[in-house]
């Protein structure tokens, strides 16, 4: 059963770790990214109003619970192998947060927490620690405790943590019964509590886990909920159970991760109330660029601040090879920035394509010729336009003009759905929409009429599985409309496509203005090759739209066969 809450003192700077962590993110002393300071916030707001929502804040047992921490627990593993686990500033910050709070029922406030920081932080001890306190100290009976993940190897990572935990620290070890041994231990149990502390994965086929605390590991690998929901559905008969998840930032805006991490945002700025959601999201501000600047990597990396983990010498390392290496970029970019990205293994670096920028307003090209790509859609999904705008100076670039389309109706669902932002994109210019639930392409007609009046369009590249219908629709409007080429999504079209696009880009040949929609498509594009190293674009594998891209890549295949642009005749008098 809990401990009974009760008013404490006002807290300080020495009593009160939890508070002086969220006033000195607050006020700037500490470095820390835009939600860590919402959380810090939400954090000193709950202190001034939190009691008139039954909010209490019990200093006593959050100093209990990060005591448990430096008094009982041990860490393992090089230079910390049997040393007091004594936590950082903001796993102090996470742990008096989690078992501190409490509710107007005089039970724990926090039912989920969700921390996301970069690799290396040592958020996975600290989840085990979690899971021990609510094993052996948090006097609930028969506590069940399980480190969960959609594998048994992924829930043996953070549980071999938690047995560690157990064989170097006499006080526990001498409590507790391990059955099986070394790394082939597979359940801790309390006899003299009736608790037990075990792995549990979805693909056990288990059912009926009723979890005092639920430890979830990596969450980002998760492609569904199975395994929150398994566990969440379990804690009904619990007081104060607690499901605490651990993970790194992830490139699957789809799955449930994202969705936790849009969630735990919005709660820590207080765009949705929930008393039972903790959040502790390391990121970086958007104007930060970690390749250039060093300062904001505390931001993500919340650990370098008051024990250099996991080294500013290991992440230089990183950096330097993803500099080199921009495959790589991607990669460092999400486990050490907490940086999400649009695919595993993008086609192009944030680095390529931030290079490729350039400052400069498409409606001043009025008149100039012009290519294009377009990307129709069949019925609800993102339709591209892409207008290549020919150089007419020595050295200048060919220009990007995108255009992009939704269904009007179930555009902010999509935007939940997606993770994207589309409403407010529309707000400021950057997508349009079409009337009702499916796109209009007399819509998308108009606008390519448009655009040949604006440029002088000399053909536009189009997939022809998706066309007959604008055809026929220009035709029985009697709408003239471009020379149109059909352009194969196959590996014969798109390869030499891909190439040239990647020349202009990297040669600097080709820019963009930073508009948003194109910047995220080409943040998720993935390429896919075949056996004779021939390249296409892969919507299949990509883990969000990438509509616009597809019509880029179609435009810069036209740009080798633009002609040369004929003289002006000339009168000549004899």
């Amino acid at each position: 059963m809990t401990t009974k809450t009760r008013k404490t003192r006002s807290p300080n700077s020495s009593a009160d770790p939890v508070t002086a962590y969220a006033r000195e993110v607050v006020a700037g002393k500490r470095i820390a990214g835009p939600h860590v300071r919402d959380t810090c916030a939400r954090h000193l707001r709950d202190l001034e109003h939190g009691k008139k929502r039954g909010l209490v804040w019990n200093l006593d047992e959050a100093n209990k619970a990060i005591r448990f921490f430096e008094n009982v627990l041990k860490l393992n593993g090089g230079d910390y192998e049997g040393k007091p686990f004594l936590l950082l500033a903001w796993q102090k910050f996470v742990v008096g947060s989690t078992f501190g709070w409490f509710g107007a029922d005089g039970y724990r406030r926090f039912r989920v927490c969700y921390v996301e920081t970069a690799k290396g932080s040592g958020k996975s001890p600290l989840a085990a620690g979690i899971g021990m306190k609510g094993f052996v100290a948090d006097g609930e009976a028969r506590a069940e405790v399980y480190s969960a993940a959609t594998k048994k190897d992924q829930a043996m990572i953070l549980f071999r943590d938690a047995v560690a935990m157990v064989d170097q620290s006499p006080e526990l070890s001498k409590r507790l019964q391990k059955s099986g041994t070394g790394e082939k231990c597979w359940n801790l149990a309390y006899l003299q509590a009736g608790a037990f502390f075990r792995p549990i994965s979805s693909d056990d086929g288990q059912s009926g886990p009723r979890p005092h605390v639920g430890l979830i590991d990596e969450l980002h690998e998760h492609k569904t909920n199975t395994v929150v929901e398994m566990l969440r559905a379990g804690t009904k008969s619990r007081r104060q159970a607690l499901i605490f998840m651990i993970t790194n930032s992830g490139s699957n805006k789809h799955g449930p991760c994202w969705g936790y991490h849009e969630y735990g945002a919005k709660v820590a700025a207080g765009e949705r109330q929930d008393d039972a959601f903790f959040s502790f999201i390391c990121a970086l501000d958007e104007e930060d660029d970690p390749f250039e600047d060093e300062k904001c990597w505390p931001k993500a990396n919340p650990s370098l601040q008051d024990a250099d983990l996991p080294g500013y010498k290991y992440i230089r390392e990183q950096v330097t090879e993803a500099k080199g290496m921009p495959g790589k970029e991607a990669l460092v970019r999400r486990l050490n920035f907490c940086q999400w990205t649009g695919a595993e293994s993008p086609w192009l670096s944030h680095e390529i394509w931030k290079g490729a920028q350039s400052d400069f307003d498409w409606q001043e090209l009025r008149g100039r010729r012009a290519v294009a790509g377009l990307d129709l859609s069949s019925t609800t999904d993102l339709t591209g336009l892409v207008f290549f705008v020919e150089p007419i100076e020595e050295g200048e670039p060919w220009k990007m003009v995108p255009f992009g389309w939704l269904p009007e109706i179930g555009l902010q669902e999509k935007s939940d759905t997606d993770g994207v932002p589309y409403v407010q994109w529309k707000d400021e210019g950057f997508l349009d929409t079409t009337p009702g639930r499916a796109i209009s392409k007399r819509t998308i007609l108009q606008k390519l009429s448009g655009m040949c009046d604006f440029f002088e369009v000399v053909e536009v590249a189009y997939d022809r599985w998706r066309i007959e219908d604008l055809i026929a629709l220009a035709n029985d409007e009697g709408i003239t409309l471009p020379p149109m080429r059909p352009f194969g999504q196959g590996f014969r079209d798109m390869s030499p496509a891909v190439e040239n696009f990647e020349r202009m880009l990297l040669n600097g040949e080709l820019v963009h203005a930073g508009h948003k929609l194109l910047t995220m498509c080409a943040g998720n594009a993935v390429i896919e090759q075949d056996g004779a190293e021939n390249r296409k674009l892969s919507k299949e594998k990509a883990t969000g739209r990438i509509d616009l891209m597809v019509a880029a890549v179609m435009a810069g295949g036209l740009v080798s066969t633009v002609p040369e642009p004929q003289a002006e005749p000339q009168i000549r008098w004899l």
